[in-house]
């Protein structure tokens, strides 16, 4: 029997404890080689396109997310799990919901494993949705202290501040500048839509770990060379993915893909995290293909459980 899932069903079923541990799971399966996750493809169609993201866990399930980018107003993500001996469909999930989640739980596990164990200021460039699902993986992880956020929009940035005071309990406030948001903070998430960059790597304090979720290409980024400069660890969830980008992400090119690390690789421990307390880590997020199904099952096996 297919179960389908809203954004409603989705928001009452996964909390962030649960969606980080998935995608913890996710990441190490895919480094394992476990999980098959190719870079995403794509489907001109005049006007807009069809992009298709999709993963197999061997021997486990199989599936796909699609979702297009006309910019209609209803536009929604379909996800969709299969059996992998018998191919059924298990399970559907519609909406926005999932794939916000997804992504939210791959940035908690970005600042687990990257940021120092005693960060506890988190500054929000962003007050949408992805950058909501950030603070909310992050104050999983980290006891978080106090909350900036600036955006464009003064109400949205008061509306998000009062968001996390309500449904996080962290102090938070919104702030004028993004270099406000963003000084003296342990941690900082760029959840934006911009193309040109946000933030100044001078505006950072020592030893502060960066989410960064927005545009990342070399045409258009929300942040510059000088923050790839000034990291001492630069992270991503898929090297294969983030060279894939067309045009590539700008930490996959010269002189910064050398030295960008797969944060599967990170937690299995093949490759160094952060070293001192006082180093600039940065994840690149490219959302690892897969990791919506890995998710979506998670999800489905706890419903199958609450049944």
């Amino acid at each position: 029997m297919t179960v389908l899932f809203s954004d409603e069903d989705v928001a009452a079923a996964l909390d962030a404890p649960l969606t980080v541990a998935a995608m913890r799971d996710a990441l190490l399966a895919a480094y394992e080689g476990r999980l098959i996750a190719p870079p995403r493809a794509s489907a001109p169609l005049g006007g807009g396109r069809m992009v298709l993201t999709a993963g197999h866990l061997t021997g486990e399930w199989y599936g796909f997310r699609s979702y297009d980018t006309f910019g209609h107003p209803e536009s929604g993500q379909l996800v969709v799990l299969h059996d992998a001996t018998t191919g059924a469909v298990r399970a559907i999930a519609v909406g926005e919901e999932l794939g916000s989640r997804r992504t939210g739980g791959l940035g908690g596990v970005a600042v687990d494993a990257l940021a120092r164990p005693d960060a506890a200021t988190l500054g929000v460039v962003g007050s949408g949705r992805q950058a909501w699902t950030q603070v909310w993986a992050a104050a999983a992880v980290r006891p978080l202290r106090e909350v900036t956020v600036h955006s464009r929009s003064a109400a949205r940035r008061e509306a998000f501040a009062a968001r996390v005071r309500a449904e996080l309990g962290v102090p938070a406030r919104a702030v004028g500048s993004a270099a406000a948001a963003v000084r003296d903070r342990d941690l900082v998430v760029l959840a934006t839509t911009s193309t040109c960059p946000v933030l100044a790597a001078a505006d950072l304090a020592p030893g502060t770990h960066v989410n960064a979720v927005g545009f990342k290409q070399v045409d258009r980024h929300e942040f510059g060379p000088d923050l790839l400069a000034a990291a001492d660890l630069l992270v991503t969830d898929s090297p294969a993915q983030a060279a894939a980008y067309a045009p590539p992400m700008l930490a996959a090119v010269e002189p910064y893909g050398d030295r960008l690390r797969d944060l599967g690789a990170v937690l299995a421990g093949a490759d160094p995290g952060r070293t001192g307390a006082d180093q600039i880590s940065v994840f690149c997020s490219t959302g690892l293909a897969g990791t919506e199904v890995f998710l979506l099952d998670r999800l489905a096996r706890v419903g199958a459980a609450a049944r």
